[in-house]
């Protein structure tokens, strides 16, 4: 059986930590900023990590060599 292909997108998008947690851009912060507010915007600057159903999630299906 061939290996399972990482997906290029999934590699640009996501970080594995040295922890085994996964890091991604914060959401929501594309367009439409007038109306959020200051605490928002501050909030979703740079990464976070994320939830542990949702990182698991992600190596499962798009990262399965890890990264």
């Amino acid at each position: 059986m061939p290996k399972m292909k990482t997906k290029s997108s999934a590699k640009k998008r996501f970080k594995i930590t040295a922890a085994g947690k996964v890091k991604a851009a914060a959401a929501g912060k594309r367009h439409g900023m007038i109306k959020r507010s200051n605490k928002f915007v501050r909030d979703a600057r740079g990464t976070m990590v994320l939830a542990e159903s949702d990182a698991k999630k992600v190596i499962q299906c798009y990262l399965p060599n890890g990264l």
